[in-house]
């Protein structure tokens, strides 16, 4: 019996010095040492922190309503909103669960959680950095791949899991 060519693998090795493949079973929400906390109320949990192409994914959980920053991005960003809802001041629409968002380089503008939200939980790619602003557009901080890789690396140190934890989200 001759078998299907469809189902045959591929027979080639890959590319030299190509990473590795990087599979996330599980977003595991429920595993609190995960989310690292920004500011009060903010988390971020990495999924992957790509320090070579310079961009990071991560599950942004907001517990309190109102302004969280007003930043720009020097790189374009996409949003899924996985509960809750948020919305910019700068615009009229509201990200509600479902909704994709696809964020310019150049945008600049000020995330707010409503008040009759209690939890917001979306899927943020970042490229490039995010540059706080105040309402004049003059910076007063910035955040990129290699901030939050510092950041994730001081927080699994002390809940325990070790400063290298991290090292599972890069590529």
């Amino acid at each position: 019996m001759t078998p299907n060519p469809d189902l045959i693998p591929y027979q080639k090795p890959q590319p030299w010095g190509m990473s590795a493949d990087m599979v996330v079973p599980s977003i595991d929400t429920d595993d609190e040492r995960l989310w690292a906390e920004l500011s009060p109320g903010v988390f971020s949990r990495p999924i992957h922190l790509n320090t070579s192409a310079g961009y990071y994914v991560h599950l942004l959980k907001v517990t309190r309503s109102g302004l969280l920053q007003r930043h720009r991005h020097s790189g374009a960003v996409h949003a899924y909103v996985l509960k809750g809802k948020w919305r910019y001041l700068e615009h009229d629409w509201v990200a509600t669960e479902g909704a994709y968002i696809y964020e310019p380089p150049g945008e600049t503008h000020t995330l707010v959680v409503p008040p009759e939200c209690n939890e917001m939980v979306t899927l943020f790619t970042v490229h490039g950095a995010l540059m706080f602003v105040d309402p004049q557009g003059e910076a007063t901080g910035y955040d990129d791949v290699f901030t939050r890789l510092e950041k994730y690396r001081a927080h699994f140190e002390k809940v325990g899991l070790g400063a290298d934890y991290v090292k599972q989200f890069m590529r």
